[in-house]
């Protein structure tokens, strides 16, 4: 038996896959990223391989992806995040045509084939106000858990508007719209559908084709799924494995390459 992993280096966690031939994930790690980015993406690739209860050693191939993925140096190789989520969306949802992945530092809005391979993608690399960072400076301010903010924002009666374009200034909106009386559950809407609105744009921007499926840690946030789903008018895939969706299509990536080096040699006969 032949076991293939990915490694999933973000910027504020690190993801780590291992699969077996069957493509079935039989180990999984999520642990924060921190200062030190080689020491967490060798703790996570360790903690799969415990929960997998194999050997480093049966591992045969190993494909490091995300913003850190040049620092996975114990993997074979490296495949940018956007190929390795549109392969693991497809891999999961066979039907998905558009991904949406929405990590702490960025959002990417990814058109994918039949085959998860990419045509087309944007991303919103100079703003993080359409992304988790921006549910981040609503928690520190409102001094609400980050999980506890998309049940709360489900709550809201009159949901405020979240005017400002920069994380930074976030805070300071949200503490302004509390001063002036609002709920906590009002102005928690408020940002959910600040960054789907924001998210949707960069879905546009590419071409918006069914089934779409949600990658990346925030898809944990049913706040974020359903201001999603609302704003486009259409239905989300959603997996307990989508915050491991990019190590996952390393993996599958790295299974490739454990397939591909057992393909007998060409004889150079004519057929």
């Amino acid at each position: 038996m032949a076991y293939a992993a990915g490694v999933d280096v973000g910027s504020t966690q690190t993801k780590a896959v291992v699969i077996n031939e069957a493509k079935n994930i039989i180990g999984r790690a999520l642990i924060d990223t921190g200062a030190n980015v080689v020491l967490a993406a060798e703790q996570a690739f360790t903690e799969a391989l415990r929960g997998a209860k194999i050997e480093e050693e049966e591992v045969e191939y190993v494909v490091g992806t995300g913003y850190g993925r040049y620092r996975v140096t114990f993997g074979n190789t490296q495949v940018t995040e956007i190929s390795c989520h549109g392969r693991g969306a497809v891999h999961m949802f066979p039907s998905t045509r558009t991904v949406i992945d929405m990590g702490g530092q960025d959002t990417k809005a990814i058109r994918v084939r039949p085959s998860g391979e990419i045509v087309d993608f944007c991303m919103n690399d100079k703003c993080a106000a359409g992304t988790g960072r921006f549910l981040g400076a609503a928690s520190s301010a409102l001094g609400i858990p980050l999980d506890q903010l998309g049940p709360r924002a489900l709550r809201a009666e009159r949901p405020v508007r979240i005017s400002t374009t920069c994380t930074v200034f976030a805070e300071s909106e949200v503490l302004s719209w509390l001063g002036k009386g609002k709920k906590i559950e009002d102005i928690l809407q408020g940002v959910h559908q600040s960054i789907a609105a924001r998210s949707i744009g960069l879905l546009r921007r590419v071409g918006v084709e069914e089934e779409i499926t949600f990658t990346g840690g925030v898809a944990r946030n049913i706040g974020m799924i359903e201001a999603l789903q609302k704003g486009l008018g259409a239905k989300l895939n959603v997996s307990e494995e989508s915050h491991f969706m990019g190590a996952l299509g390393a993996a599958l990536f790295a299974r490739d390459h454990i397939l591909a080096g057992r393909e007998p040699a060409a004889t150079g006969r004519p057929s």
